[in-house]
């Protein structure tokens, strides 16, 4: 059985084809992307900076992202950093917050009726409408930004996990029941497995919405930052430098979902095992 199991986890040479297959229509995607790209901006007229001009540019930034000249004069490693942190904080805290309160929500039909509008409601206010409200309460530009990472992330958790809640057959609750478990026992081994992949569900939307957030947040709080490296590139009308920033910004959040999502399969595996 294990060598059977061996030679079935074994890739075959059609499956390796199909990888390079794949790698290659992206590597020719971006090719052809970065040719049309060098193409419009060619012209001396061009508002915007080609390919080659972003790269010569900003050539400095790129070989060497972890300089520190004091204030905000930092590299882009360190701007990315800040952001981070402040995406952690916030997104944890809404993390911890929102799935608590999905399962209490979630589990009472009543609760859910009561609160689901307020959240509908809630859910669909721009981020950065909370930011004057943060720093009008906290006095304080960086608890304000990370506040706004808390209210943005939060209810896309709470809605997704009370869903799963919700989502628990009759059956489970019923075996639960007659086996008389504690209410520990009962998260632990029915309604938390059951409710992993809608709460990672809300976790990959949170994330997305927090770095979202927060690069728009720093652009008014200011201090270190990727959002503020962005917006204090556009008043020294440095092109380059915002494009560059927007891909770092862009692979961040690509990694960010990765994150989520690989978490997310390992605990989907656990609860599985």
């Amino acid at each position: 059985m294990a060598t059977t199991s061996h030679r079935r986890s074994r890739s075959t040479p059609l499956d390796q084809l199909k990888k390079f297959g794949r790698l290659g229509t992206s590597t020719l995607a971006i090719v052809i992307f970065l040719g049309i790209w060098q193409l419009l901006c060619a012209s001396p007229d061009a508002n915007l900076p080609g390919p080659i001009a972003v790269v010569e540019d900003t050539w400095e930034l790129i070989i060497n992202p972890f300089f520190d000249n004091g204030g905000t004069d930092k590299g882009l490693f360190w701007q990315i950093l800040a952001s981070l942190q402040r995406v952690a904080v916030g997104f944890i805290a809404a993390a911890i917050v929102g799935i608590v309160l999905g399962m209490i929500i979630g589990s009472s039909t009543l609760i859910y009726d009561a609160l689901d509008p307020i959240f509908q409601v809630l859910r669909t206010v721009p981020p950065l409408a909370w930011l004057p409200i943060s720093l009008a309460a906290l006095q304080d530009s960086e608890p304000s930004a990370i506040f706004v990472i808390f209210i943005t992330a939060i209810w896309p958790i709470i809605i997704n996990t009370s869903i799963g809640v919700q989502q628990l057959p009759q059956d489970y609750r019923n075996v639960s029941q007659v086996l008389q478990l504690s209410r520990w026992q009962y998260f632990i081994h029915v309604l938390f497995p059951a409710t992993v992949p809608y709460v990672f569900t809300g976790l990959r939307i949170g994330i997305g919405l927090s770095w979202l957030a927060i690069v728009a947040a720093e652009m008014l709080i200011g201090g270190v930052g990727i959002g503020f490296f962005i917006w204090d590139a556009w008043n020294s009308s440095l092109i380059s430098e915002i494009i560059l920033a927007l891909l770092y910004v862009g692979l961040v959040g690509l990694l960010l979902d990765k994150l989520i999502s690989f978490l997310g399969d390992l605990v989907v595996k656990g609860t599985k095992s």
